[in-house]
């Protein structure tokens, strides 16, 4: 038998494997969450939506749509991001994704009709367990993923940029975690993440100062990639799109491997990151794109 035909079998069992991993959620019902109970409230507030549009090339364009409220998440915009998400995370074709806010600005969080009306210590718990899910699956999505951020990212838009892999700014634009000024934490996972792109230190000191964080604050902290020239409202999304695009060269399969590596070594143990490595490394081995490096005699400069 060939080497591709033994790949064919290997590759379905593992990304099953794998895929069931992504889309675990972090809370079900063991934790007292209760997904229809928070989504039925959730519905209440409706207004904005979450577009997605998948490119040929593999890109696709996530868009948080409510420029009235600074694209603030109304609650059916959170349901929405649910459903993007999953659909994502089938995207057979998908190597990269970029989420950016219409209309020049980012996102400034929750909407605040929703917050007020859930004022509940148990309705809040439900609605960060949602949200948590959901950027969790999002930031193990098996894409490259890059936050646009134009305009202003504050609360849980700041959160929402720390569950994309990398992050780029316009000049002109800042992040800020205001959650302080409004009596809170950070519920959407935005703390623990913070604390893995940054360390504890330069963590706390934006969380405990809601500091604005300009762009080159932001780049020499750590916190994005780049600044990006253009402060126009449409042109940073193809600047966005370039950059990506350095990354994201070669066949969806090889580039999501590439992002299941990573993200395994980041979250789990040695021992099992390893292991998951192997399994992933046998998905690909022998398979179309290394069988045709192989017959290309493919050099590396």
């Amino acid at each position: 038998m060939t080497v591709s035909l033994l790949w064919k079998p290997f590759h379905r069992i593992a990304n099953g494997r794998l895929m069931q991993q992504r889309t675990m959620s972090l809370y079900n019902q063991t934790h007292g969450f209760r997904e229809d109970e928070i989504k039925a409230k959730l519905q209440q507030f409706t207004g904005g939506s979450v577009d997605l549009s998948k490119e040929d090339d593999g890109i696709g364009i996530l868009t948080l749509n409510n420029p009235r409220f600074m694209n603030a998440f109304t609650g059916t915009m959170m349901i929405e991001l649910q459903e993007r998400v999953a659909e994502l995370e089938s995207w057979k074709n998908g190597k990269g994704l970029i989420v950016h806010g219409a209309e020049n600005t980012f996102c400034s969080g929750s909407d605040l009709n929703a917050v007020r009306t859930l004022s509940r210590p148990q309705d809040g718990v439900n609605m960060c367990m949602f949200m948590q899910n959901i950027l969790t699956r999002l930031m193990r999505l098996p894409l490259i993923t890059v936050a646009l951020i134009q305009g202003k990212a504050l609360g849980g838009g700041a959160e929402l940029t720390t569950a994309c892999d990398f992050r780029l700014m316009t000049s002109e634009s800042e992040m800020r975690f205001v959650h302080k000024h409004m009596g809170l934490v950070p519920g959407w996972g935005g703390a623990a993440r913070l604390v893995q792109i940054l360390g504890s230190s330069p963590a706390l000191r934006l969380l405990s100062g809601a500091e604005k964080v300009d762009a080159e604050r932001a780049l020499c902290l750590g916190l994005i990639e780049v600044v990006l020239p253009s402060s126009e409202e449409r042109r940073p999304l193809q600047e966005a799109r370039t950059w990506l695009n350095l990354y994201t060269k070669g066949p969806p399969e090889v580039i999501q491997s590439v992002k299941k590596v990573v993200s395994a070594g980041r979250e789990l143990q040695l021992e099992t990151a390893l292991r998951i490595e192997k399994e992933i490394f046998g998905t690909v081995w022998g398979g179309p794109a290394n069988l045709h490096a192989l017959a290309q005699r493919t050099k590396h400069k």
